[in-house]
């Protein structure tokens, strides 16, 4: 039987004690995206989105999560971020157009940014969605997941392909 670390001795839920945990930097990679229409891909690119420039706003909006993850993350520690950055890449094929999202964390710190980055991507994606939805609302927010991390107790992670 595991052991839960997340609970206290009472079954109720707790923040984990990293106190004696050594520091180490520590990076994560977290992948999102959402498929758009072409029409929503034409605007962008040509920045003519009533909102603005939609992949600026998004990349402010992904480092703005990664830094605010515990505060909607219950059992997130707050740790000092040394470095966020947010990738987009377009995946166009067979009329379907696709914008990948990455963000890349790093720290230095006894606990690893698996979940800024994660936040990072979704709400990368979900500014995106607010931008364009007056345009189009069916837009659809893809799979969001850990590409990779390094650091920490548990050794580095990389993803073998795609989940889908």
């Amino acid at each position: 039987m595991s052991e839960f670390t997340h609970f206290n001795e009472q079954g109720r839920a707790k923040m984990v004690d990293i106190s004696e945990k050594g520091e180490n930097v520590r990076t994560a990679l977290a992948k999102s995206s959402i498929i758009l229409t072409k029409e929503i891909y034409e605007k962008i690119v040509h920045k003519e989105m009533k909102k603005g420039d939609v992949l600026s706003v998004a990349q402010v909006a992904g480092i703005m999560a990664a830094k605010n993850t515990p505060m909607i993350v219950p059992m997130c520690h707050p740790i000092p971020l040394k470095a966020i950055d947010i990738t987009f890449q377009w995946n166009i094929n067979e009329n379907k157009y696709i914008l990948d999202i990455v963000a890349k964390v790093k720290t230095k710190g006894a606990t690893g940014v698996e979940m800024e980055a994660l936040t990072a991507a979704s709400v990368c994606a979900l500014t995106v969605y607010d931008m364009c939805k007056a345009v189009d609302k069916g837009l659809v927010i893809g799979s969001t997941y850990l590409l990779e991390k390094t650091g920490g107790k548990s050794g580095d992670y990389q993803r073998e392909g795609s989940p889908l």
